[in-house]
C-alpha cells in the first residue's frame, strides 16, 4: 500500500481518500470512515439507492433535444447514427432495466403537445394510494369519436393526507369521478377505522362508488397493462408531452424475472386504473347546461348525461 505521505498533494490537510480506504485522523480527531458518495443517476437506476433511504437526491433527465446547440437536422443525423435499438438509450436516456420495459413503445409514438380539449369529452380521474411512496394522480380524456385516451393532467405527493390531496384535485372539477384502486377499501389506523375512499369522499372528491375493475368484475394488473400497450401500439394512446413526472416513470417502468417491478409506478398504477374505469368518464355538466337537446330530438350524448 502506497504510504500517506506520497499521496498527499501541497497545502492538503489529508490524502484524496481512496474506496475502502480511510485517512488516519489528525492528533485529538476521531477516527471517521468515508462517505462514498452515490453517482447522479444511481437512485433511478438501482432502487438500492433510493429504497429505504431518505428522498436526498433527484435525477435530472436531459435528452438530445435539450442539446441547443445542435440544429435540428444535425440532432435528427445523430440520432439516425446510433442503431435502432439503442437510440433510446443514447438520445434520450433511457435505461433498459430488469428484463425489459413494461411499454416497449417509441415516445414519439404516444407524446402530444398539450392543446385545448374539447367540453364535450368525456374524462375521468385515477388515484393510487400512497404515503411513503407517493400517492399520485391523473387526469384521462376519452375522444369517443376516435376512441383515442388522453392523459391530460397528472399529480404526485408523498406524505399527503387525503385532505390535502382533495384541495389539489378538487380544482380539476368537482364533478369529475375518480377511479380507485382495491385496497382503497383498506380500513386505516391513520384513518380511525375509515377506507380511504371514504376518507377522500368526505373530503369533497367525487369518488366512483366501486374499486377500479373490468367489467366482468376483473381486476387483473396484467390485463390492464395491455390495455395501455395495445392501446399505445394502435395509436389510440396519447400523452401531454408537458408531464415530466408521467414520463420519468414510464421511462423507468420494467419487469425483473417477468414480474413487473412495483416501484416508483404510482403515476403508471393510476393511469391503469383509468383505462380500467374509462366506461365510467363523464362530460363536464356544465357543457349540458349550455346545449341540452330538446325531448324527442336525436341526441348523440345521451348516454354520457
Amino acid at each position: 500500500m502506497a504510504r500517506w505521505d506520497s499521496l498527499r498533494l501541497p497545502g492538503q490537510r489529508h490524502p484524496p481518500l481512496r474506496r475502502g480506504l480511510a485517512a488516519p485522523p489528525c492528533r485529538g480527531e476521531p477516527r471517521v470512515s468515508p462517505v462514498l458518495r452515490t453517482p447522479r443517476f444511481a437512485a433511478a437506476r438501482n432502487p438500492r439507492f433510493s429504497k429505504g433511504t431518505a428522498m436526498t437526491r433527484h435525477v435530472t433527465f436531459m435528452t438530445i433535444d435539450d442539446a441547443a446547440h445542435y440544429s435540428r437536422d444535425e440532432r435528427a443525423a445523430i440520432v439516425a447514427a446510433y442503431p435502432e435499438h439503442e437510440r433510446e438509450a443514447r438520445a434520450r436516456g433511457i435505461p433498459v432495466l430488469g428484463s425489459g420495459r413494461i411499454f416497449p413503445v417509441a415516445e414519439a409514438l404516444i407524446a402530444c403537445e398539450p392543446f385545448r380539449l374539447p367540453r364535450y369529452w368525456p374524462r375521468i380521474g385515477a388515484l393510487d394510494f400512497g404515503w411513503d411512496h407517493p400517492s399520485a394522480a391523473v387526469e384521462l380524456a376519452w375522444d369517443t369519436e376516435a376512441d383515442v385516451v388522453y392523459v391530460t393532467k397528472a399529480a404526485r405527493a408523498s406524505q399527503q393526507t387525503p385532505a390535502m390531496q382533495t384541495l389539489t384535485l378538487r380544482p380539476w372539477g368537482q364533478w369529475l369521478p375518480f377511479a380507485w384502486p382495491r385496497d382503497g377499501r383498506r380500513e386505516t389506523l391513520e384513518g380511525a377505522g375509515v377506507a380511504l375512499a371514504k376518507q377522500y369522499s368526505a373530503h369533497g372528491l367525487n369518488m366512483l362508488p366501486r374499486h377500479a375493475q373490468f367489467p366482468d368484475g376483473s381486476v387483473s394488473v396484467e390485463a390492464g397493462l395491455m390495455e395501455m400497450l395495445d392501446r399505445m401500439q394502435s395509436g389510440r394512446f396519447k400523452v401531454f408531452a408537458t408531464l415530466a413526472d408521467w414520463w420519468e416513470e414510464f421511462r423507468l417502468f420494467h419487469r425483473k424475472n417477468g414480474q413487473v417491478v412495483k416501484l416508483r409506478d404510482d403515476l403508471m398504477a393510476a393511469t391503469r386504473y383509468g383505462v380500467m374505469m374509462l366506461r365510467e368518464a363523464v362530460v363536464d355538466p356544465a357543457e349540458f347546461k349550455a346545449a341540452r337537446r330538446p325531448a324527442g330530438q336525436s341526441d348523440p350524448l345521451g348516454a354520457f348525461r
